[in-house]
Parts: structure tokens; sequence; C-alpha cells
């Protein structure tokens, strides 16, 4: 069984520091190495059974703050899986094409179809998050978004999408650490903009946003996971369990064989 359980419409969510911390007992179990590279091997498997079934598709979504290791879990989780039934997409500033349409427009376009793991780096949450810190609409819209959003979700599981968040969290003090960290590496440092230091001093603000879209748009059919996102090998391996166990659950199975073609086997020359 995942050690993370879901949040099924919860009433509170505390987002303090120390749970950015992982489960004092996760180390117990071994190497965290060792057992999340048993996890991607298991994942391979079941999604290459998941694409030759071609029935049913399953979307993460992925969210948190800057340096809260989405690229991250992308790679360390998904990093072995066959890209042609594996999508990433990322959700940055809409563009003007999109800003014409609705906001849930450019999430439905990436959903992923049948046969396919979807995987959101950031989502359809921007929209009660960043646009509601910003102020870029009014609260009266963004407020009306979590019912949609609940809608939206709803409606991909009924086609049958399972979805499965992941609400990445880091320490204010981490943050600091791996933003200084990004600065002095010239492999990451391209990543930093000025901007993320204004995000960051909105720290409380962007708080209360994650704690009111946690609660309001975690469902049964569509949970939110809390993951302690400050040591970044507990990370993976939290994410990595809660997938594989949500994949083993709807067991795909391969398609059978097509009887003539069997009938051919030993005679092709």
């Amino acid at each position: 069984m995942p050690t993370l359980t879901p949040l099924i419409r919860p009433s509170h969510v505390d987002l303090r520091d120390e749970d950015a911390l992982p489960p004092a007992g996760l180390l117990k179990g071994g190497d965290l190495d060792d057992r999340l590279a048993a996890i991607r091997r298991r994942l391979e498997e079941l999604q290459l059974a998941l694409g030759a079934e071609d029935r049913r598709s399953l979307l993460v979504v992925l969210q948190g703050r800057d340096t809260s290791g989405k690229d991250g879990v992308v790679k360390k989780v998904f990093g072995d899986l066959n890209p042609s039934y594996c999508r990433v997409s990322s959700f940055k500033r809409p563009t003007p094409l999109e800003l014409r349409h609705d906001f849930l427009w450019r999430a439905h376009q990436v959903a992923p179809p049948a046969g396919v793991i979807g995987i959101f780096n950031r989502s359809h949450y921007e929209d009660v998050l960043v646009v509601r810190v910003h102020n870029l609409v009014p609260e009266a819209l963004w407020r009306r978004r979590y019912q949609h959003i609940n809608d939206f979700e709803k409606m991909l599981t009924d086609h049958g999408v399972t979805i499965l968040k992941f609400m990445l969290h880091i320490s204010k003090e981490e943050q600091r650490q791996r933003l200084e960290e990004r600065l002095a590496d010239p492999t990451k440092n391209w990543k930093f903009e000025v901007g993320d230091l204004k995000e960051r001093a909105r720290w409380d603000e962007y708080t209360e946003a994650y704690r009111e879209a946690l609660v309001q748009c975690s469902t049964e059919w569509a949970p939110w996971y809390l993951v302690p996102a400050d040591k970044k090998s507990a990370r993976d391996l939290l994410v990595g369990e809660v997938v594989v166990h949500a994949m083993e659950r709807l067991a795909p199975q391969y398609p059978p064989a097509d009887p003539e073609a069997l009938a051919l086997r030993g005679t092709i020359q």
C-alpha cells in the first residue's frame, strides 16, 4: 500500500513548513533509490499493458511552488516510460489564443486519450492559484472555478480517465536553498527569473490559495495527495507508490491475439 493517503473532502489542510519533511518511518523499508527503481520497473510494465489495452488512461497532475520538484518527479518517476504512451504537458502563461477560450480549454486539449499516461506539469489549477494571488480576474469569477474544475474532472473520470493530483509541498527555507543552488549552477540558472523572488514574497498568499484549492477540489473521483517535498528521493518514491498502486487497481490487460495470426506461428518464411 502507498505511504500517502488521499485527501477526500477535507475540511482543512495544514501547509506548515514541518509538513514538508517525509514521514519518519519512510526509511524503514530499505534504500529509497532501490525502492524507486523497483517502482519504475513495475510502472513500465503496467504502462505497456495500458497502452496495448487502449481503453482507459491515467492523468497525473503535479502542482507546487517553484523548485518543489515537478520536473524532477517527471524524470525520476516516469523517465522509463514508453513515450508513445506517455505525454507531458507544461502549463505556462496562457497564450493569446488560450485567453480567448474558457480557462479549461487548454487543459482539455491535452487530456490523455485511451491508452496514455498524461502528466500535467502545473495545470488548470493555475487559474485558482496565480490568478487569485495576482487578482487577474474578479473573485466572484475564480471562486466559481472550483466547481467548474470538479465537474471537468468528473467528466474525465466518467470517460475512463483515472486522475491523481499531487501537491508537492516544500518549506520556505528549502525553497531558499534550492533557489540559491539554481543560481550557482550553470546548467540550471537559466531557469531562474527575477519574478521568482516576487512570487516568493507572496508566500502566505499562495499558501492560502493552495489550502482552499485542496479543500474545494479534493474529491472521491480526483483526490489530492499532499507530498512532503523537502527530500527529493522521498518525494519521488511517495509519488511513485501512489501511481503504481492506482495502475495495479486498474489492472490493464493485453488484448487477446488474433487466432488467425496465431495459427501462423512457425510458418513465417
